[in-house]
């Protein structure tokens, strides 16, 4: 008879359910911090009304393409709160609330998207990473950081995220190795949002979890329900908190839905029903947290109502920050990407610049 020399387990995990209920025996400290909960929930809500804001404008011609966050600011504020200001994070190109959670500003999103280099100067910490398009190569970036820190002997984290599709790309496989072999500081997090762009994700992989290749690397892995703040933030906290400690890194798995388009240049009714969506909206997280809070007493419509105000104003303010700071000068093609700038794209700055004279 053979010998079993290896064996796994992906445990999942939620504590506030699609109703507002908290279930199970050991509830985060979180779950009763309303302080924190009422500021993460309005947050998110402030968030949202930036995106719907954002598609707006891109439908009228003042933003390029945008990619939507609908539907996944539960997952971004517990990623970006749970960091400390020296973390570092690598995101792709939707993961706003986690960027606002770290001192990015509204108008620096809308910069990036109406194609402004100066949008990736941006607000907060000057050692996270740029928003990323290719998909995936953001997590060696990460990796590279975390190796870093763990050179220097510096308490740091590096913290990187890629959705369900982005997964199956070798430079996450990569990075899961990377951590493996030198045991780095690093958390990893696929946003499973069951799109990639057009692809389901019952066609992108016959794994029972995606969580599990992290496994395959020897990381701890974990899958969590990402419509629910508490468990999101949760897990971000303990893998934050093993990697800070020395103890390496770990892969978490968020389970969430695309509520919007890929992008503005998608139109998703193509190749999904809305049966599908219609119910993924029963599952969204604003709405679960706005119960618990209101079952806990902590929230009311009288709120609600300035609330959507107040995030209305600061939503406009940045749009009027966005839409007054002009034409950007050619050279800010160059001036963003380097520490500084190699010797080959310097010349290219200097001629392009002569050029103009």
């Amino acid at each position: 008879m053979p010998a079993t020399i290896a064996s796994f387990k992906i445990d999942y995990y939620q504590f506030l359910t699609p109703d507002g209920h908290l279930v199970g025996d050991e509830i985060p400290p979180l779950a009763k911090d309303f302080d924190e909960l009422r500021y993460l929930y309005r947050n998110m809500v402030q968030t949202r009304l930036f995106d719907k804001k954002a598609i707006a404008l891109q439908r009228t011609g003042k933003l390029g393409t945008y990619a939507s966050c609908l539907g996944h600011e539960a997952v971004h504020w517990a990623m970006g709160s749970a960091m400390r200001h020296e973390d570092c994070f690598a995101p792709m190109y939707r993961e706003y609330g986690a960027q606002f959670a770290r001192g990015v500003k509204m108008s620096d999103v809308l910069n990036y998207w109406g194609g402004d280099e100066r949008g990736s100067d941006f607000s907060g910490p000057k050692h996270d990473f740029a928003w990323c398009v290719p998909i995936a190569t953001q997590c060696l970036h990460a990796a590279g950081a975390a190796l870093a820190y763990k050179l220097r002997g510096e308490p740091r984290v590096a913290v990187t995220v890629v959705g369900d599709g982005g997964s199956s790309k070798g430079d996450f496989l990569e990075a899961i190795n990377a951590a493996s072999a030198f045991h780095l500081p690093l958390v990893l997090v696929i946003v499973n949002n069951q799109w990639a762009i057009s692809v389901p994700r019952s066609k992108q992989n016959s794994a029972t979890t995606l969580a599990q290749k992290g496994v395959a690397g020897g990381l701890p892995s974990v899958q969590v329900d990402g419509n629910d703040l508490i468990a999101a933030r949760w897990a971000m906290e303990g893998a934050i908190e093993l990697a800070r400690a020395g103890k390496g890194a770990t892969v978490i798995e968020m389970i969430t839905y695309r509520l919007s388009d890929h992008t503005t240049a998608d139109d998703a009714t193509r190749y999904r029903d809305s049966y599908e969506v219609d119910l993924a909206w029963k599952n969204e997280p604003l709405v679960r947290l706005k119960k618990d809070l209101v079952a806990q007493g902590e929230w009311d419509e009288e709120r609600e109502t300035a609330l959507e105000a107040e995030a209305m104003e600061a939503v406009n303010a940045a749009v009027e920050e966005y839409m007054a700071l002009g034409k950007p000068p050619l050279e800010s093609m160059f001036d963003y990407m380097f520490a500084e700038l190699p010797h080959d794209l310097a010349e290219q700055r200097e001629r392009a610049l002569e050029e103009l004279q």
